[in-house]
């Protein structure tokens, strides 16, 4: 017997595509159990303000070290975090989306920590502790739990909040229609033009222009945003420099001294730094300003054009994705004054070739959804398709990043992309084995109350979450952008600056060129 769906959204969106298979199902439900967010308590709505988390009236302690009264590196810090509301009544239940940071502007360093929510109104937040000298402690509410539950809504009962265009034209005569993913239950079917992919089974519809046939469609581009969403009540929740990533304070000092590592005397052998099953290892840090990794491939500073071209001699990169990953096309071309960049338009596909050094370089932004300048739907492409396209072997590198333009999307759309992009590899890594694969997770982004309905953090978030535990096991490299971005000084952009577009890129090419000498 087929399993039940894992669950019904108000929407389409369920419903399109081909069925899952038994095995799909299993996994529809172990991924939505890893992203599931506590429910907030039964109680009358709408809720007031004053009785909603408030970052100001909230507070964290840095707990004591234990049984010491110092700390060393290796150690592991934590600390408590009391949320109250506007009333500055203590919180009784769980469900804010904090994060939480270890710093040290002196030194450059910084790692992003783990929260964990004791569903009681109290959080931890673990770091461990990476470097000695001076260590600060940051703890951000980016939303509250009762502004999750606002996003939980939207997110499965406004799917069109953000929606799409394309035109269609024959000869003289040319019409403009809208697209979507989703048709909700009650949605009154007019005639639709259906462009579901032959090949995977992607759904995506556009409304049928009222003179031209489906086949003169042209192009697809961004159309705008659905409003209104919230309702007053509501949008009291999503408030800049109120209760959207505000900074908690402490209720006592925020800052430690961290000493050098104790070592055992009769351990001496082991003085390096080794994951424990109790406690939190993040991918990663930074240390005067360079991203270190805890695990895997040593970074190596790549830091001028020579470097760079010797590493990608010989070699194919093909890069798929978002905005966010064009930037690295655009670092690397840049990059390397022997590249001839034939750049069309922002939306691409771009590509860049040294003849002299044998490098191909070139990108490709992914299939709808993608909020976008107008593009030929000859040129928008699915990511899959073009991985079934590729021979791949040990001089070719795919990279691809897919996330920002489906936070707005019932997570069951993501899924279905992702999978379809998995299969596609599995095959690629069958035919071409030591063909390298690296997968850029999201990042942090400026937030206010507009952008919160289609792109918060949040929303990143549940669907770093599922693109980490689909892919993991698979023998592809990560880019944890999502800790590089919290544990950097840098403020929040959907567009990382530089200096960590830099890291970003030293590892990758890190992973392409390896240090031999060390392991």
């Amino acid at each position: 017997m087929r399993p039940a769906p894992p669950y019904r959204a108000h929407t389409f969106c369920s419903h399109l595509g081909p069925e899952p298979t038994p095995d799909e199902a299993l996994e529809d439900r172990y991924l939505l159990k890893a992203i599931a967010w506590p429910e907030l308590p039964a109680r009358p709505a709408p809720v007031p303000l004053n009785q909603t988390s408030d970052p100001v009236h909230s507070l964290f302690t840095v707990l004591p070290s234990k049984g010491q009264k110092e700390w060393h590196v290796g150690d592991q810090l934590e600390a408590l975090v009391h949320m109250h509301d506007f009333q500055g009544s203590p919180k009784r239940y769980g469900g804010d989306f904090l994060v939480a940071r270890l710093h040290s502007p002196d030194f450059g360093a910084g790692l992003a920590g783990k929260v964990v929510d004791h569903l009681n109104g109290s959080y931890s937040a673990l770091f461990p502790l990476l470097w000695g000298g001076s260590a600060q402690v940051q703890i951000t509410m980016v939303h509250s739990s009762e502004a999750v539950a606002v996003l939980q809504r939207l997110r499965e009962e406004r799917p069109n909040r953000v929606f799409f265009k394309s035109l269609f034209r024959s000869g003289e005569l040319s019409e403009t229609t809208t697209c979507i993913p989703c048709l909700p239950l009650n949605y009154p079917q007019p005639p639709l033009c259906n462009y579901t992919n032959l090949h995977t089974g992607e759904p995506w519809y556009c409304l049928k222009p009222e003179l031209l046939s489906c086949d003169t469609r042209i192009n697809h581009a961004m159309g705008g945003y659905e409003n209104p969403l919230y309702t007053n009540q509501e949008a009291l929740l999503f408030q800049s420099r109120i209760n959207i990533k505000v900074i908690i304070h402490t209720s006592g000092p925020d800052r430690i001294n961290v000493l050098p590592q104790k070592i055992d005397e009769t351990e001496l052998e082991s003085s390096t730094i080794k994951a424990e099953p109790d406690k939190y290892t993040p991918s990663g840090y930074y240390y005067q300003g360079t991203w270190r990794p805890l695990c895997g491939t040593s970074v190596r500073q790549f830091n001028d054009s020579s470097s760079i071209t010797q590493c990608l001699t010989g070699k194919v990169i093909h890069m798929y994705g978002d905005s966010t990953m064009r930037q690295w096309f655009e670092y690397l071309s840049a990059f390397i004054p022997d590249f001839n960049l034939h750049r069309t338009k922002n939306v691409g596909p771009l590509m860049a070739v040294d003849f002299k050094n044998n490098i191909l370089m070139n990108y490709r932004c992914h299939g709808p959804p993608i909020r976008i300048l107008p593009v030929s739907t000859s040129e928008l492409r699915y990511v899959a398709d073009e991985l079934d396209g590729l021979a791949g072997g040990p001089d070719t590198v795919v990279v691809f990043s897919i996330w920002a333009h489906f936070t707005s999307f019932p997570i069951e759309v993501y899924i279905r992309r992702m999978r379809h992009i998995r299969q596609a590899l599995v095959r690629l890594l069958d035919r071409g084995p030591g063909t390298l694969v690296i997968i850029r997770s999201a990042n942090f982004v400026a937030m206010d109350q507009t952008t919160s309905k289609h792109s918060s953090d949040w929303f990143s978030l549940q669907i770093d979450t599922v693109l980490r535990t689909m892919f993991k096991g698979l023998g592809v490299v990560f880019v944890d952008a999502w800790e590089m971005t919290l544990a950097h000084h840098s403020p929040h952009n959907i567009h990382p600056p530089p200096p960590i577009i830099k890291n970003m890129v030293d590892l990758i090419l890190s992973h392409v060129c390896p240090d031999k000498k060390k392991s």
